[in-house]
């Protein structure tokens, strides 16, 4: 099948490699010239993924036409390039074919949105949208190392579909149709991960950690319900599994700007630091004001917003979430004493 993958970071690249194994045509897009360039010449990006070589097998442009004649299009640009490059893909891309998101986050520029209600929203109705998103690290998919993922849909041929381009026997794909859990599960894992890091960083210990993890999730799913999504979902690799992998690997760079944060570097420099875009940063702000919106209770959000955007002190924000009333764990409480 021919394929354009737009996007030529680590998770594009490695996601493009997977393809060509699979035996698909593809071809990687950015949209800077000088990256097209150096791309062209080098056939790898040391600084996101050392060691890797691009196959010469893949096609490398930097002109959005060439996704004009691909039978399926996976979008891998960071949060904030996807509604103005979903408006130039729905320029040169026919109608009915799939375009296949794996960015983690939400529209900030349109109401905190889902990406794919932006896709769809740009492709005006004309595509089916596909979330393809799980506990996946680009440094490990790009070597091979096995990985479960889940594609989802409203559409179940064009989630089917992604599951047979992308299966291989070392990347599992489940499918799933809804898509509204899984996309939030994406983006707002990022803001436990940050979370989880500053726990790191503060020097606190693994049960710190495992009942900030817990208890994120929980505010996740109680949001995402809210949002129309299905509670099991956040039980699934789009949920627990990507937080766990978010939360735990230094892979991710949400957690080591978090560690970073907890010792004492502030939101800015932290991710000046990681030096790549962190996600759970946007999210948070993104989390914070549609609980608000919503009404939905989601005090460790609350707390991460005040320390990112704030300027509030992390140990004093594990002191007020400790000092929290009395409360049950499940939304469900005794009927009898």
């Amino acid at each position: 099948m021919k394929i354009t993958v737009l996007g030529s970071g680590g998770w594009g690249m490695a996601l493009a490699i997977l393809l060509h194994h699979n035996g698909h045509q593809v071809t990687m897009w950015t949209f800077f010239e000088e990256e097209y360039q150096r791309l062209q010449k080098e056939r790898a990006n040391e600084k996101l993924l050392p060691g890797i070589k691009i196959p010469d097998g893949i096609a490398l442009s930097c002109d959005m036409a060439s996704a004009a004649t691909a039978e399926l299009v996976v979008m891998a640009v960071p949060s904030f390039a996807v509604a103005s490059t979903a408006e130039s893909l729905a320029a040169v891309l026919p109608e009915g074919i799939p375009v296949v998101n794996v960015g983690k986050g939400l529209d900030a520029a349109h109401g905190y949105c889902r990406f794919s209600e932006t896709i769809h929203r740009a492709m005006q109705g004309k595509n089916p949208i596909v979330a393809l998103t799980g506990p996946t690290h680009a440094e490990e998919v790009s070597r091979g190392i096995p990985t479960a993922i889940v594609a989802a849909s409203a559409s179940r041929q064009a989630a089917e579909l992604t599951q047979d381009i992308f299966m291989s026997d070392v990347f599992r794909v489940y499918t799933t149709p809804d898509i509204v859990g899984a996309e939030l599960g994406g983006a707002f894992k990022n803001i436990i991960a940050l979370g989880a890091g500053i726990s790191d960083g503060l020097g606190l210990g693994d049960n710190s950690k495992a009942a900030f993890m817990t208890r994120g999730l929980t505010e996740i799913a109680r949001l995402g319900v809210r949002l129309g999504a299905r509670q099991d979902t956040f039980a699934g690799l789009s949920g627990v599994g990507d937080l766990i992998v978010t939360c735990c690997s230094m892979h991710s760079r949400n957690r080591r700007a978090g560690i970073l944060i907890g010792q004492g570097k502030s939101a800015k420099e932290a991710m000046d630091e990681v030096g790549a875009v962190v996600e759970g940063y946007y999210a948070t702000e993104a989390g914070y004001m549609l609980a608000k919106k919503m009404e939905v209770s989601m005090p460790i959000v609350q707390a991460m917003y005040h320390v990112l955007y704030e300027g509030g002190e992390a140990k004093n924000a594990i002191g007020v979430l400790m000092g929290r009333a009395k409360t049950h764990e499940s939304e469900e409480v005794w009927l009898t004493n």
